[in-house]
């Protein structure tokens, strides 16, 4: 249980922070930027600063432009390729059946020798 003359402050700095404590903050401007999804933000930026020709949509996360009548496509999705996927994009599938044939016949000349293959 806490004592009766407890000190009940805040931290070291806290306190009203003013303009007259922080200092006048520099001139802005609001730049619209558009989606795809018809969202449109509207960013500060320092009248001094370089603008972004894009920016990322806070609400869906596609891509966005300063044109509202044509804001820029949702990028491509590539969709994740198996191992097998890759390979049968290198191999046809007679080159297939012939490195199969070939892997067989040395199995099998292995287990012939008297080999133990697990």
């Amino acid at each position: 249980m806490a004592g009766g003359n407890a000190i009940r402050g805040s931290r070291v700095g806290a306190g009203p922070m003013g303009e007259a404590e922080r200092g006048d903050s520099a001139p802005r401007h609001r730049v619209s930027y558009f989606c795809a999804g018809g969202h449109e933000t509207r960013p500060a930026f320092a009248l001094d600063a370089q603008i972004p020709e894009s920016w990322d949509c806070p609400r869906c996360g596609l891509p966005s432009n300063t044109d509202s009548e044509n804001p820029p496509p949702p990028p491509k999705i590539v969709p994740y390729k198996t191992h097998l996927a890759y390979v049968k994009e290198r191999r046809s599938d007679a080159e297939a059946a012939a490195i199969l044939d070939e892997a067989i016949l040395a199995l099998r000349a292995r287990r012939a020798a008297g080999e133990i293959i697990y």
